[in-house]
């Protein structure tokens, strides 16, 4: 097995060398994601090329995978990178975009794309959590193949509100309502944004009772462009401005009829999974107040 995989990587050596020099480096080369990121956990197993406009992370080995890490820290803005899942038999394989705090109490919005048996639709994850405590999930069927080409993934945070986007269109929304309702929201913690793909083969389809075929492995996700458009932040003295930046209420606190209806549309035909209506996920046996507010 590993032969097959020392094989495949081989064909790309010298842009995942290249690709780990300037990340490790920190020095930017003229691509986005030279110029955005680096490579923060098995470099050896990710490498950019098309100028760094086009990236790759590969899954290796159930405990060698690879991440990469936004150069910014930022509070409040729009991330967004279109990516390719990883094709054919993915089972027990989980690549992710998303953005998250550092340390153990951490902020983090998620995008999660659960693999699975060869012809069986991948389960697309989204989560919130604060002061590191999520259990806030919803998850969806594509209406498309993510295998098939490039689609994109965006994340929109500002005081406001929570929106997740895939090409456009809002899948979910989550609002701001911690100062109405005591909902917690993420607020001051600045956060990185951040790519991988990773071995989970004990939960990831179908509640682990699909495990990964590492005959298939090296499992590649492919990704093209990244746009931020944040307002970067390293410390609490920053947080005020970005939210000042971040706060007009007709340009980023709400959706459009057009954009609520489309958003609608998708929950009702493609939803597979609501925490609102889960009794497991609540505490003390009491609806998340949230989940009777309104979430556009």
């Amino acid at each position: 097995m590993m032969g097959k995989q020392t094989k495949a990587l081989k064909q790309h050596g010298a842009l995942v060398l290249a690709f780990v020099t300037w990340a490790l480096l920190g020095l930017a080369a003229g691509g986005n994601f030279y110029d955005e990121c680096d490579a923060t956990w098995e470099p050896q197993n990710c490498w950019a090329y098309d100028d760094g406009n086009r990236l790759s992370l590969a899954l290796v080995s159930n405990s060698s995978g690879s991440m990469i890490r936004s150069k910014r820290q930022f509070v409040y803005g729009t991330v967004s990178t279109m990516i390719q899942l990883v094709p054919g038999d993915s089972a027990g394989t989980v690549t992710t975009y998303y953005t998250s705090s550092l340390g153990d109490n951490q902020d983090e919005i998620d995008f999660e794309f659960l693999g699975n048996e060869t012809g069986q639709p991948y389960t697309i994850h989204t989560n919130v959590y604060v002061n590191g405590v999520g259990n806030k999930e919803m998850q969806f069927k594509p209406w498309f193949d993510p295998t098939a080409d490039y689609h994109n993934y965006t994340i929109s945070w500002t005081p406001c509100m929570i929106v997740w986007y895939i090409d456009g269109t809002p899948i979910r929304v989550f609002r701001n309502y911690q100062a109405s309702h005591g909902v917690v929201f993420p607020t001051s913690q600045p956060m990185h944004v951040y790519s991988s793909i990773w071995a989970a083969e004990d939960w990831a389809t179908q509640g682990g009772r699909v495990k990964t075929d590492w005959s298939k492995a090296p499992f590649v996700a492919n990704y093209h462009g990244i746009n931020l458009d944040v307002c970067e932040c390293y410390d609490g003295d920053c947080v005020t401005g970005c939210t000042a930046k971040f706060s007009d209420g007709d340009r980023y606190c709400r959706l459009s009829d057009d954009q609520v209806g489309q958003m609608r549309l998708v929950q009702d035909k493609n939803r597979i999974y609501n925490y609102c209506v889960d009794p497991k996920q609540w505490t003390n046996g009491q609806v998340p107040v949230e989940c009777s507010l309104l979430q556009f």
